[in-house]
């Protein structure tokens, strides 16, 4: 299985929803908190989710970062699921309605040390994406050779070259002596956005890069609400805001993170290389968004194929709600999230699921590297 978390919540007449709440690599921390919270919200009543956020918010004292706000990302998507299930509707009419038909996506290529990106963009292409995603280089060091940067420059042209839009990753793995070159040298190749130049812990140096280079900047899978996405918006130094609907507090913070970030003129292009209930949760908040620009899709990722033979696909019943056609994903019209979760499945795989390790990279000195 892959490094999925999924959350189910029945209420007393049966009705029930489905989220996700997925951590990479800190999965047993979730696991300690949804059962937590799972005491504390016992007999609250499931249509008013916003009070229930707003419990967990204001009454846990110590609150927010990525354990504790993935847990109640599950939650709350499950509610949402739940309530717009019960009203028999997708949730994006309790969201407003809809602003569009159909949300632009993007697939990855290329793993954790890029190669063979031209015959993996191809084949992305021939799956009926138009945009791609992947990581700008391996592993570098503090301050590297120029030369490790070159791959990077080449593997844009040649994705450029078969038309197609690519944004390039730098996962936070560069420090900024490299961020910089490297923002400069893929500019005149035109990268649909660089996502974490540098870890979003710099914000002061994220300000520095973004009033270096016309490439579009992007981040946020490490920003885990309004309140930590506040300060890149007032500083203008993000383009394109990432929250990641299983981070970041699930459906109802990530429409707040949104409006908030349409107020300052930037994007919302929704982190998600997660599994099924994460990428229909983003579907729904996308079609109620009028600044959400593109959705990441987890289909075929390299996490993915570690697992075996689990994909996103795996668990829904019906994988059509996932086609892509000319580089869109079409409105879902099923009630709640738009998809149907194989129950039985989840749980015979479930039995004897491990956690999922997040990886390392060592340089060659011997010392720890940002992954």
């Amino acid at each position: 299985m892959p490094r999925w978390l999924f959350v189910k919540i029945t209420d007393r007449d049966g009705n029930f929803g489905w989220g996700e709440a997925t951590l990479e690599g800190h999965t047993e921390a979730v696991e300690g908190t949804l059962d937590g919270f799972s005491k504390r919200f016992l007999g609250f009543e499931a249509d008013d989710i916003e009070h229930l956020w707003q419990s967990a918010w204001r009454q846990s004292f110590y609150r927010g970062g990525p354990v504790f706000m993935s847990a109640l990302s599950g939650i709350d998507i499950a509610l949402w699921d739940l309530k717009a299930r019960k009203l028999n509707v997708p949730v994006y009419q309790l969201l407003g309605g809809k602003v569009r038909q159909k949300v632009a996506v993007y697939a990855w290529i290329g793993g954790d040390r890029p190669t063979e990106v031209e015959a993996a963009a191809r084949a992305r292409k021939a799956q009926g994406f138009r945009s791609v995603k992947m990581n700008a280089t391996e592993d570098v060091g503090w301050l590297d050779s120029p030369s490790v940067l070159q791959g990077s420059v080449e593997r844009l042209k040649t994705v450029r070259n078969l038309g197609m839009d690519a944004a390039l990753d730098f996962h936070g793995r560069l420090h900024k002596p490299m961020a910089k070159q490297l923002a400069k040298a893929l500019e005149p190749h035109g990268p649909l956005f660089i996502e974490e130049p540098l870890l979003s812990e710099h914000p002061e140096g994220i300000k520095q890069i973004s009033g270096l280079t016309s490439c579009a900047v992007a981040l946020g899978e490490r920003l885990y609400s309004r309140w930590d996405v506040k300060r890149y918006l007032e500083d203008s130094s993000v383009d394109v805001l990432q929250p990641d609907v299983s981070h970041c507090g699930g459906i109802s913070e990530l429409k707040r993170i949104a409006s908030m970030a349409e107020a300052y003129d930037v994007a919302i292009a929704p982190h998600c290389p997660l599994g099924p209930i994460a990428l229909a949760a983003c579907l729904q908040v996308g079609l109620t968004t009028p600044n959400h620009t593109i959705q990441e899709m987890s289909q075929g990722i390299h996490y993915n194929k570690e697992a075996g033979d689990f994909d996103l696909h795996s668990y829904v019943k019906d994988p059509s709600v996932f086609d892509v056609q000319d580089g869109f994903v079409t409105a879902p019209t099923g009630p709640g999230l738009g998809i149907e979760i194989k129950e039985d499945f989840v749980r015979e795989i479930a039995q004897n699921a491990t956690p999922w390790p997040v990886p390392g990279f060592i340089g060659k000195d011997g010392g720890i590297r940002e992954w």
